[in-house]
C-alpha cells in the first residue's frame, strides 16, 4: 500500500497539481481572511479567533478535494492502466486506501501552513495570547475528519467514469449535499430537524469546533469515510470480475 501512497504523492508533485492545490487553498483563504472586506475578514471582526477560517475552509475544500481526487481511478481507466493496477499483488482495499491516503496527505499539506494563523491571532488578542485553543484545536481535528470524508467521496466518484470532469462534478455535488444539503432539508421538515441534521457533516463539524470531541462525531465521520471507500471497492471488484 505504501507504494501506492508514494506513487500518488509523486504524481501530484511531478506535475503542477500538488503545488496548485496548496497555492489555491492558502491564497484563497488568505485573501478572504486578511485582505477582502466582508464577513470573513478577521481583522474587521473584532474577535481574536479563527472561526471565519473554519467557516470558509469547508467550502473551498468542497471544490478543491474533488479536483485532486477526480483523476484517481478515472485517469487509470482512460489510460487503460486500471486492469494492470488491479493485477498487482495487492488487495483492492490496499489499492483504494493507498489512493485515499495519497489524496488526503496532499490536502493535509495544504492545511499545515495555516497554523501560522493561530500564532498571528494569538498575538492580536487582548491580552496577547487570548485565544480559545480548545475550540481551535477541536476545529482543526474536525477539519481533518472532514477532509477524510470529502476524499472518500472523491475517490468513489472517480470510479464512476473515465471522464475526470464528470467525476469532479459528481464529487462536488455529493460533498455539497453531505455538508450543507441536510441542513436545507431540516428547514423544510422542522419536526425532524435534529434527526436530519445528524446525517449532515456540518452539524458534526461544528460540534467538534466547540472544543469537545464527542465520540458520536468521530463515529459519524469514520462511518461516512468507510461507506464511500466500500462503494469504491465494490465498483472496482465489479470491474475486475
Amino acid at each position: 500500500m505504501k507504494s501506492i501512497v508514494f506513487r500518488e504523492i509523486k504524481s501530484f508533485f511531478g506535475s503542477p497539481i500538488g503545488y496548485l492545490v496548496i497555492a489555491v487553498f492558502l491564497i484563497g483563504n488568505g485573501l478572504f481572511l486578511w485582505v477582502f472586506e466582508g464577513e470573513y475578514n478577521i481583522l474587521n471582526s473584532g474577535f481574536a479567533d479563527l472561526s471565519p477560517f473554519f467557516t470558509l475552509a469547508p467550502w473551498i475544500l468542497i471544490f478543491l478535494i474533488p479536483a485532486v481526487t477526480m483523476r484517481s481511478f478515472s485517469d487509470e481507466k482512460k489510460q487503460g492502466t486500471l486492469e494492470l493496477l488491479l493485477t498487482k499483488p495487492l488487495s483492492i482495499w490496499q489499492i483504494v486506501n493507498g489512493k485515499f491516503l495519497g489524496s488526503m496527505l496532499l490536502i493535509v499539506m495544504a492545511i499545515i501552513p495555516t497554523f501560522i494563523y493561530v500564532w498571528v491571532i494569538s498575538g492580536l488578542g487582548s491580552p496577547e495570547g487570548n485565544i480559545d485553543m480548545g475550540s481551535t484545536m477541536g476545529s482543526y481535528f474536525g477539519l481533518l475528519f472532514l477532509i477524510a470524508g470529502y476524499s472518500a467521496i472523491g475517490i468513489y466518484t472517480s470510479t464512476l467514469s473515465e471522464n475526470q470532469i464528470v467525476a469532479f462534478i459528481v464529487a462536488v455535488f455529493l460533498c455539497f449535499f453531505f455538508y450543507f444539503g441536510f441542513e436545507s432539508v431540516a428547514t423544510i421538515i422542522p419536526s425532524f430537524q435534529g434527526l436530519i441534521l445528524a446525517f449532515g457533516m456540518q452539524d458534526h463539524f461544528k460540534s467538534m469546533g466547540r472544543g469537545v470531541i464527542d465520540t458520536r462525531d468521530i463515529i459519524y465521520f469514520v462511518s461516512i469515510t468507510f461507506l464511500f471507500l466500500s462503494f469504491t471497492v465494490y465498483n472496482l471488484k465489479s470491474i475486475k470480475s
